[in-house]
């Protein structure tokens, strides 16, 4: 296939488009490079790209791919809550229109990078399926649910979208992020031999190796078209749901002479769900995960080490993508709808 990565430059398209052309496909990318400088040791791929926001996309751009993986998001909550506004014009409008634009350049098929988080208020220790009731609690979560049931209306003969709903990414990347559980939680154990959970650690989180999201995109898209076409799938595994005191102990015993602090109020953490993936074991019998959260820290330790991550690095702006956001608005490179207006000296 020729595929088409939006957000090829972020945490999780740096590696799928690698993972893409491993099986055979020919991969393009594009993307606003926001996060350009945010590079994890080295970042080798040279494919080719665009640079463009995926609201100014035209169906001009996407003419000749046969498929677009849609990752291009303003993915964290603390993102959300600076201005709610930018992530339902980027994450849902932005996407729609992505999607009508590739469904009028003749785009058969398009892969949306959904999330678990939509079902963030549902608590408890049952297990939530695709059909179970989404309690989005941030913008992040809820420009998700806007987006799944708008391309839904988009689906039909020609066009056919899936909604791979993934559990919180972890892991080593060329765009690594500091900001999500696993990482942040070994980050901390790293730089300063204290494992911060900023809550009780209860809260339930299903979590998946970025190698893995990209390898169940990639088998998605080996899949025939009946069996995705305008599903909702959860993406991770149901062994890989944890509290995050598990995770947090998990962490402890992978780096030496840390221990877990619990910071700020302790209490509980609202974002709580704990998720099935056996419609993905259905559809796809054939996918299994290669990694779990202690393969996951051990890299990812190992990974820190090589490079030998600094407290300064980790809290700077380099992974952490709220604080390159505000960096590049502070210094008037972004405009008031996060478009560029310096891109050649940012």
């Amino acid at each position: 296939m020729n595929i088409l990565v939006a957000g090829h430059n972020g945490y999780i398209g740096s590696v799928m488009v690698r993972v893409l052309e491993a099986v055979g496909h020919d991969v393009s990318g594009i993307d606003t490079f926001l996060y350009r400088d945010g590079t994890f040791g080295k970042d080798d791929w040279h494919g080719p790209e665009i640079q463009k926001d995926i609201r100014d996309i035209t169906p001009e751009d996407l003419a000749g791919f046969d498929a677009v993986v849609l990752l291009a998001a303003l993915c964290n909550d603390p993102i959300g809550d600076l201005n709610p506004d930018w992530t339902f014009d980027i994450n849902h409008a932005g996407s729609v229109h992505l999607a009508k634009s590739a469904k009028a350049a003749g785009v058969q098929r398009l892969v949306f990078a959904s999330s678990c988080s939509m079902y963030g208020a549902s608590g408890g220790d049952d297990y939530l399926s695709e059909e179970s009731p989404l309690a989005p609690i941030t913008a992040y979560a809820e420009s998700k649910v806007r987006t799944e049931n708008d391309l839904r209306s988009l689906a039909g003969e020609t066009f056919s979208p899936v909604f791979m709903r993934n559990a919180t990414v972890y892991g080593v990347s060329p765009r690594l992020r500091a900001d999500v559980v696993l990482n942040n939680l070994t980050c901390w154990a790293w730089t300063t031999g204290k494992i911060k959970i900023m809550s009780d650690g209860t809260p339930w989180r299903p979590i998946i190796h970025v190698e893995d999201v990209a390898r169940s995109v990639a088998a998605v898209l080996a899949a025939p078209r009946s069996l995705t076409h305008n599903e909702a799938i959860n993406i991770g595994g149901d062994s890989e749901n944890y509290q995050v005191r598990e995770l947090a102990e998990i962490v402890r015993e992978t780096v030496p002479d840390c221990t877990v602090q619990f910071a700020g109020q302790g209490g509980p953490d609202p974002r709580n769900y704990r998720v099935s993936f056996a419609k993905l074991g259905r559809l796809l019998p054939d996918f299994k995960l290669k990694w779990n959260a202690r393969e996951g820290a051990r890299e990812l330790y190992e990974a820190l080490k090589a490079v030998n991550l600094t407290l300064a690095d980790f809290e700077g702006r380099k992974y952490i993508r709220l604080k390159q956001l505000r960096h590049l608005l502070d210094n008037s490179f972004l405009d008031g709808t996060l478009r560029w207006k310096n891109r050649e000296t940012a």
